[in-house]
């Protein structure tokens, strides 16, 4: 069937690099993109992706911490340990 679209330069640039690489025409390497397209599951059939967090870890006392409280727990734990280092070398 023959169609007309409107597809993003971008795209077209893509698609007509990869002809050339694969000594392919055009058509086929769109057609074969479509179809590469159309056969991945859709959004609504992919199964919900979830992390779930691992109880304990390194540091468990930080779970509840907000991302700036756990880098100001371990700046706080970082300068201790050199301060502590430091103490043993100087003492």
């Amino acid at each position: 069937m023959r169609t007309t679209l409107t597809i993003d330069n971008d795209i077209v640039d893509s698609l007509k690099e990869r002809a050339r690489l694969q000594g392919r025409p055009f058509k086929q390497v769109v057609n074969d993109a479509l179809r590469r397209g159309l056969s991945q599951t859709s959004e609504e059939e992919r199964p919900e992706f979830r992390v779930e967090p691992m109880e304990g870890g390194i540091l468990p006392h930080l779970k509840h911490l907000t991302p700036k409280e756990i880098l100001d727990e371990l700046s706080i734990q970082d300068y201790l340990e050199k301060e502590a280092r430091s103490e043993k070398n100087t003492g």
